[in-house]
């Protein structure tokens, strides 16, 4: 009988490990979306490659890359209202069409304008798949296995990713663009299989639909919890949200944690590699080909976002960032001076031409398993129920716009000032984030959504 009873239980489980792993899907586009650039702006370049009139100028290739967060900006907003209004799961589907519409003015274009066009609705799209991840995973997870599966956002970004930079190089510029197509488009219809978010549910007053969904998944015990922590009626004012989110205390610790952490993400520079990885590769002088070394780096996010889920579950999400944070410094701070021993052309340079890629090796590994997925944790775990969507937005939104400058920057600053001052300044930012982790960042591990209420509140 007990055999039975657990037998059920644990296949309850695994339907939230499958509704995880179809929303997942959206994820691993848009870890390939974000990745594009880095194999797709070689062929903007190249004459023999490109779809375009002209080839793509330095200024005109960086705005490529960076314009996509215009759309970041925009996105999360457009989910936080409609994820109330409408559902998570509508919200999730209408992301995924702006992404294939996105994706279709990419594959068509034939001017730098439709190009710039589809990057904007791909931030949007994408963004909004990000956020509503975060937000739908957090409600349909158990408390024991939640981490876990908002780690998992990590390893299926990475997935994309290291997708892109592998295939990208080797296909037309147009065929970079198909292949996520096809992917967006099964995501669609696997959306139609994933059950709603049990907490909207309650929101939208649907409460017997609610603890019938929780049932389902294996979370008999959390129905009354569920039921206790929505809040029907503040939740159906869209103004009411946006009070609640800083007249409570909880709302407002989070999201100076979750602003600041995903601030200070942005600016230790990952995305900005992310987009340029394979121009870095280009002005290191290493002997290993460009477009070899990036795809190296997607193997190492890869391994590395494997790793994280079982590592924030074991090790607890505060130790981890703290490791993460300080190890990502030091990297950082080895590649600036690589840099600048090669720029200023010391002799010693040639010997190290190794250490480039070894030093983002580490960074990459240290980064992915603890500053790149600790903020998307903790932002599914800290914001109350009835304004956990539009609390990841405007963190997320800060994100992206900071995202924007830096990416935009990036550009401008290998010029000017280097590469070694670059990233003196990202390795700071990784050095604030150690800082601050010390002082502010409490340990969410173990403790149901209402504990880590409680604890936000004191």
């Amino acid at each position: 009988m007990r055999g039975g009873k657990s037998d059920k239980m644990n296949m309850n489980l695994r339907k939230q490990f499958l509704a995880a792993a179809c929303v997942y899907l959206g994820q691993s586009i848009v870890g390939y979306c974000i990745g594009w650039t880095a194999p797709v702006i070689q062929k903007l370049q190249n004459a023999d490659e490109t779809p375009l009139d002209a080839v793509l100028t330095d200024p005109e290739a960086a705005l490529v890359g960076s314009i996509f967060f215009v759309g970041t900006t925009i996105g999360p907003y457009i989910a936080g209202y409609v994820s109330n209004v409408l559902g998570r799961r509508i919200c999730l589907f209408s992301a995924g069409v702006t992404t294939v519409i996105s994706l279709l003015m990419l594959a068509l274009a034939k001017n730098v304008a439709l190009i710039y066009v589809g990057r904007v609705f791909g931030g949007m799209g994408t963004s909004v798949i990000f956020i509503m991840s975060l937000v739908y995973v957090g409600e349909i997870a158990s408390t024991g296995i939640r981490g876990i599966l908002l780690t998992l956002v990590g390893l299926s970004g990475s997935f994309g990713t290291l997708l892109v930079y592998s295939y990208g190089p080797f296909v037309s510029y147009a065929a970079t663009c198909w292949l996520p197509l096809a992917m967006a488009v099964v995501y669609l219809c696997l959306l139609y299989t994933i059950p709603e978010s049990p907490v909207y549910q309650v929101m939208v007053g649907k409460s017997d639909e609610a603890a019938a969904t929780l049932i389902s998944l294996g979370r008999e015990n959390d129905v009354d919890t569920v039921l206790a922590t929505a809040n029907e009626k503040e939740t159906k004012n869209n103004l009411s949200l946006f009070t609640d989110m800083y007249r409570v205390k909880a709302n407002r610790m989070a999201l100076f944690l979750l602003i600041t952490l995903n601030v200070l993400q942005q600016m230790s520079g990952f995305y900005s590699m992310i987009l340029f990885a394979t121009n870095i590769f280009d002005m290191s002088g290493s002997s290993m080909e460009s477009h070899i070394s990036t795809i190296i780096l997607g193997v190492t996010q890869l391994v590395s976002s494997l790793a994280a889920p079982f590592f924030i579950e074991n090790v607890g999400r505060r130790p981890l960032l703290l490791m993460s944070t300080a190890i990502s410094t030091i990297s950082l701070t080895t590649l600036a001076t690589y840099f600048y021993l090669y720029e200023t052309e010391h002799p010693v340079a040639d010997k190290l031409s190794w250490l480039s890629l070894t030093s983002l090796i580490v960074y990459f590994l240290a980064y992915t398993i603890g500053l790149g997925v600790i903020p998307n944790t903790l932002s599914g775990e800290m914001f109350t129920s009835n304004v956990r969507s539009i609390g990841t937005s405007v963190s997320l939104t800060v994100s992206w716009i900071v995202g924007f400058g830096v990416s935009t920057a990036f550009g401008y600053m290998i010029p000017a000032w280097g590469a070694a001052i670059t990233f003196w300044i990202y390795s700071g930012a990784c050095a604030v984030a150690f800082i601050f982790s010390v002082i502010f960042v409490p340990e969410t591990k173990g403790k149901t959504l209402l504990e880590i209420q409680d604890m936000l509140n004191k």
